[in-house]
């Protein structure tokens, strides 16, 4: 009899305890539940409640501030937002103005401000100082990082490896109207329409160049400065001294259709930038590079939506969509164009090329073995930074704004104004 009782007490523990056991899990489990919808909840409201505000420099009218406003376009809509919680100002010199408008966006409830020319960034800073609860994001700025401020971020992509591959299909059009015999290997010379003599343009034109010399060894380039990001007259009149002077391609670093309808005209092959220009210049339209916004925006949106850090530097790359090429077209570019440019493109994305390799260039008759870049911007411009490592110069990697300004050999400056 006892031992039936003390079975039957052991059963009954037994079962209480499994019991209690279930009842824990089934607790724990709605409580996770409970606090997973409560986030859900927070940021559902969080992005119904978000403003989103953006400052051009110029309006569509210009392939740069066109590239920017498509890719906000994009971020919108494949987020989710309604089109009125992002808010557009073009048109914003790089002035006073640019603090002016950011602190309207402020006042319309935006607490993410994007700007997108480098002229916009004393301004933006001057906002984050004012405004320290709303993020400010700005494009082709240097002084994030020394600047120290948690709501004030720069970001840029590594668009030299995009123009290295426009360069490629400009060397294979170059070795193709060579075979064609319309001139001389030693007559291949490029033209190169860029607006300042800044960095980022130094990097542009370089990597270009760059690109095109990996397959047509003998070509050389011409550089002329306008002193303007968009001047539709000076950007046609530098193109057409470029092919004056026996250019036989052109590319450029200016915002307008200057150079590309200058090319059209004359019938010289074009590599544009920002976009396609096939339907203005169907004949000598070859390729594009540009960089993607649409993959910086949806991250720092994002970011702010989950309370997450936004780094003062952000560099996007071909791996991150934010470096893209348009497609070819075949009826100016030669054959096997895009294909070559994809194989390039994989070694880049592998690391088995590099742009900047010290191997493939000189500066003044020299191999490249060291430069100290000037990567924190001080007032003094002192490089500070080792940035050739591995056989390479290191672009984009130490800050996000480009500083390869070095003149490397085959390239000659026309003017250098500006």
């Amino acid at each position: 009899m006892k031992k039936t009782l003390s079975i039957l007490l052991a059963l009954a523990l037994v079962t209480a305890l499994l019991v209690g056991c279930g009842s824990t899990t089934t607790t724990s489990t709605n409580t996770q539940t409970a606090t997973t919808n409560t986030e859900t909840t927070k940021t559902d409201d969080a992005k119904a409640n978000l403003k989103v505000g953006f400052i051009f420099l110029h309006d569509e009218n210009s392939t740069y501030d066109l590239n920017f406003l498509n890719a906000a376009k994009e971020t919108c809509k494949a987020m989710g937002f309604s089109e009125d919680q992002f808010i557009y100002r073009t048109n914003i010199p790089e002035g006073q103005e640019c603090y002016d408008t950011a602190a309207e966006l402020v006042d319309a409830g935006c607490t993410i401000v994007f700007a997108d020319s480098f002229g916009h960034e004393d301004f933006m800073i001057q906002a984050a100082k004012e405004f320290p609860n709303v993020q400010f994001c700005h494009a082709t700025g240097t002084r994030a990082h020394t600047e120290g401020l948690s709501n004030y971020h720069n970001a840029f992509a590594s668009i030299y490896e995009g123009r290295y591959l426009a360069g490629v299909a400009a060397g294979m059009k170059l070795n193709e109207m060579i075979e064609a015999g319309e001139f001389t290997a030693e007559e291949a010379k490029m033209g190169y329409v860029g607006a300042f003599t800044y960095a980022e343009v130094v990097s542009g034109y370089s990597s270009f160049f760059l690109g095109a010399r990996s397959v047509c060894p003998t070509v050389t380039m011409e550089v002329t400065f306008t002193g303007s990001w968009y001047d539709e007259t000076a950007e046609k009149e530098g193109a057409n001294k470029l092919i004056a002077n026996g250019c036989k391609l052109i590319s450029q670093h200016a915002d307008s259709m200057g150079a590309p309808t200058a090319c059209e005209t004359a019938g010289v092959p074009d590599v544009s930038y920002n976009g396609s220009t096939k339907d203005a210049c169907p004949n000598t339209f070859i390729v594009s590079s540009r960089i993607d916004w649409a993959p910086y925006y949806q991250y720092v949106i994002n970011a702010v939506l989950n309370g997450e850090e936004i780094p003062s530097d952000y560099t996007g790359t071909i791996g991150t969509g934010s470096v893209k090429l348009t497609e070819v077209n075949e009826q100016a570019a030669a054959a096997g164009t895009a294909e070559a440019i994809e194989a390039v493109k994989a070694e880049l994305t592998a690391g088995t090329r590099h742009v900047y390799d010290v191997s493939t260039f000189t500066v003044g008759g020299e191999a490249l073995s060291s430069y100290l870049a000037d990567v924190d911007t001080d007032a003094a411009y002192t490089g500070d930074t080792e940035v050739v490592l591995d056989g390479y110069f290191h672009e984009s990697e130490f800050r996000s704004a480009p500083y390869f300004d070095l003149q490397i050999d085959g390239i000659t400056l026309l003017d250098t104004a500006f």
